[in-house]
């Protein structure tokens, strides 16, 4: 099997314990590709030297909308030089969470536009995180495509861990962003994410585990890993009518091709 977790906080506390063999454990299961996205410049500094001992990990940086209490401009500069690590594929995750309180919403969407901003510059496509913000995230990204190089334009970027209503999903799709899923389609009552996630057009489908968060069942309540991404490959093959094995070529295709990453790099 040949799998791409296009997002996972490898870099998080909950592997401090066991973190090489959780990443032994997702290459045994057929992970073949991990992406571990920045959530300030602490998460930086730790997966730097991660990605360094690990070819097969690749990087993201950004600021989280919730680290954005404290946002200067003065962080686009350190982004920009973080940026320039070869191992660095996009800008994020950023975008707009309205369900925690931990950054006032006007310095969320400073921080957002800024780093949406940077990412044009930079070629660099973008893993948006969106909670309870769809009706303002979707506008801000609407209006972003309409600036985008033509390197950008068919790979803007990912709403990740997509739990929006559909409506959101099918204007995400018309804006050309490829929609991430993770446990959560694997959940009882999650049919309406189901069948979100069996109408997007397969070139669009990318599977992620989130880590350490949002394990898929049967490993609810305990700690999400890597391994795991082939529970959510297998729900969403057989959402399409596929084998798992096919879905797994076929969703890790799409996030090399969204990342600017050479197959079978690895």
């Amino acid at each position: 099997m040949n799998l791409f977790d296009t997002h996972c906080h490898l870099d998080f506390s909950g592997y401090d314990e066991d973190r090489d063999a959780v990443i032994q454990r997702a290459f045994e299961a057929g992970v073949r590709q991990i992406l571990i996205p920045g959530v300030d410049f602490a998460s930086l500094e730790r997966t730097r030297p991660l990605v360094q001992v690990y070819d097969h990990l690749v990087m993201a940086v950004g600021i989280h909308p919730n680290s954005t209490a404290d946002w200067t401009d003065a962080n686009l500069e350190k982004l920009r030089q973080a940026a320039a690590d070869p191992k660095v594929v996009a800008i994020g995750e950023i975008g707009l969470d309205y369900y925690w309180d931990e950054s006032p919403k006007e310095m969320q969407r400073r921080a957002f536009e800024a780093q949406l901003t940077l990412a044009a510059e930079l070629e660099l496509p973008v893993i948006i995180h969106n909670r309870d913000a769809s009706e303002e995230v979707l506008p801000i990204l609407e209006s972003w495509v309409r600036t985008l190089p033509e390197s950008l334009k068919e790979r803007p970027g990912v709403l990740h861990s997509f739990s929006a209503p559909s409506e959101y999903a099918d204007r995400a799709l018309a804006a050309g962003f490829y929609l991430g899923f993770t446990g959560r389609v694997t959940y009882k009552k999650a049919d309406e994410l189901r069948s979100i996630a069996a109408r997007v057009p397969k070139d669009r489908i990318l599977i992620e585990t989130d880590g350490p968060f949002l394990p898929p069942h049967p490993h609810r309540g305990k700690r999400n890993e890597p391994a795991y991404v082939a529970l959510v490959a297998e729900r969403i093959a057989g959402l399409h009518l596929m084998d798992s094995d096919t879905f797994a070529e076929l969703s890790t295709a799409n996030g090399q091709r969204l990342f600017r990453l050479e197959r079978d790099s690895i």
